[in-house]
C-alpha cells in the first residue's frame, strides 16, 4: 500500500526524471537488471538509467565507483540523491521487494574481486527475506563499492543482523535514517 501511494504521489517527479534521462543521453529512461530475490529466486529490478548505454555493464558485476566514467552527468545527481532507485517502488508493489531489507545484488556480483558466495560463508542466508530498497547495512555506512573483504563481510553481517532482529520498529528506524541521510546530501555516487 505504501509503495502504491508513493508511486501516485511521486508520479510527477518520476515522469520528469524519465523525460530528463531521455533528453540528456541516448537510450531508454529505465534500466533493468536481474538480481537475487527472496529464496534465491531471480527478479528483475528497475531503476532510472544513470549510465551511458554503450558503457554500462548490464550484468551489474562491475560495481560503480566514485567518478565512474560510465555515469552520465544527470546520472551522478540521480545516484547521489538515490532518485535512480525510485522505480523500485514498482518492484515493491509487485511483491518482488520490500521497502526495507538486504539490498539485492546482481547475480554474479563480485566483492573484493571474488564472488560474494566465495568470499562470505553463508552469503545466501540473506536471501531468506525479500530484498529492500534500503537496509540496515546502508544506514550503518556500508553503501557503495565493496572493494575489500572486510567491507564486503561487514555489509553481509548487517544484512544477517537485520534478518535476525526484524521488527516493524526497526524498519521504521531504517526508513527514517534513510530519508534523513538523503535529505542531508546522500552518499551515493
Amino acid at each position: 500500500m505504501v509503495s502504491l501511494c508513493a508511486l501516485i504521489v511521486l508520479a510527477p517527479l518520476l515522469v520528469g526524471v524519465a523525460l530528463a534521462v531521455k533528453a540528456t543521453s541516448r537510450g531508454p529512461a529505465f534500466f533493468s537488471q536481474q538480481r537475487w530475490g527472496k529464496d534465491g529466486q531471480k527478479i528483475r529490478v528497475y531503476k532510472f538509467r544513470s549510465m551511458y548505454t554503450d558503457r554500462c555493464d548490464a550484468t551489474g558485476v562491475a560495481q560503480t565507483t566514485e567518478d565512474d566514467p560510465r555515469v552520465t552527468p544527470l546520472g551522478r545527481v540521480l545516484r547521489k540523491t538515490s532518485i535512480d532507485e525510485l522505480p523500485q517502488l514498482y518492484n515493491v508493489l509487485r511483491g518482488d521487494m520490500s521497502l526495507v531489507g538486504p539490498r539485492c545484488h546482481a547475480i554474479g556480483m563480485k566483492a573484493a574481486g571474488k564472488l560474494y558466495e566465495e568470499l562470505v560463508p553463508g552469503y545466501h542466508a540473506r536471501h531468506t527475506v525479500r530484498p529492500g530498497i534500503t537496509g540496515l547495512a546502508q544506514v550503518r555506512g556500508f553503501r557503495g563499492p565493496t572493494d575489500t573483504p572486510s567491507v564486503s563481510r561487514a555489509r553481509i553481517a548487517y544484512d544477517l543482523q537485520y534478518i535476525r532482529s526484524f521488527s516493524i520498529w526497526l524498519d521504521m528506524q531504517i526508513l527514517a535514517l534513510t530519508v534523513w541521510t538523503e535529505l542531508r546530501g546522500g552518499k551515493g555516487f
